[in-house]
């Protein structure tokens, strides 16, 4: 079944999109997590059911996560209908990633095997990653030290960057 909710957060609004556990008491698997105006993000449809308390867990990590405690989720994907088998090796790679740091788009081709003609379509399966932040697509940046590309907005992704202290707060 599939279950959703939207929980806040310090960076807006997270719909959170999952399909629940069949055993009572299992883990929701979580299928989409996007930001308010993300690009691709789903419509909420007819047939889902609101279910907060589904994302408990989810929730609980999101929250550590914000607090600044949590550094890595533990947190089981649904199969979202999004995932090729190029795209999951991407995504695989984004989970290395390790909290506090930044990459490149370079660096995950070559970590992948991405060949040059294939670059753009490496940053067209990291931008349709559906699990934004728990699937940390906004540590990659450009290769001039640029930030670049994010569905969720650069304005998010440098205040989810200043969160990990991969970038130093801005000023103003």
């Amino acid at each position: 079944m599939t279950v959703h909710t939207t929980i806040d957060s310090p960076i807006g609004p997270l719909l959170l999109v999952g399909e629940k556990s069949a055993a009572p008491g299992g883990p929701t698997a979580l299928a989409w997590l996007t930001m308010a105006g993300q690009k691709n993000a789903p419509a909420i449809g007819a047939d889902w059911v609101h279910d907060p308390a589904a994302f408990s867990e989810i929730t609980r990590q999101l929250d550590a996560y914000f607090a600044g405690v949590l550094t890595r989720f533990d947190i089981p994907f649904a199969d979202s209908g999004t995932g090729s088998e190029f795209r999951q090796r991407i995504w695989d790679a984004l989970e290395a990633v390790p909290y506090g740091t930044i990459t490149t788009y370079g660096e995950i081709a070559r970590r992948v095997g991405v060949s040059r003609a294939e670059v753009r379509a490496l940053g067209a399966a990291i931008g349709a990653n559906p699990v934004s932040i728990v699937r940390p697509c906004h540590r990659v940046i450009g290769s001039d030290g640029s930030l670049k590309g994010y569905a969720g907005g650069l304005e998010r992704k440098r205040e989810l960057l200043t969160l990990e202290g991969a970038l130093q707060p801005m000023l103003g």
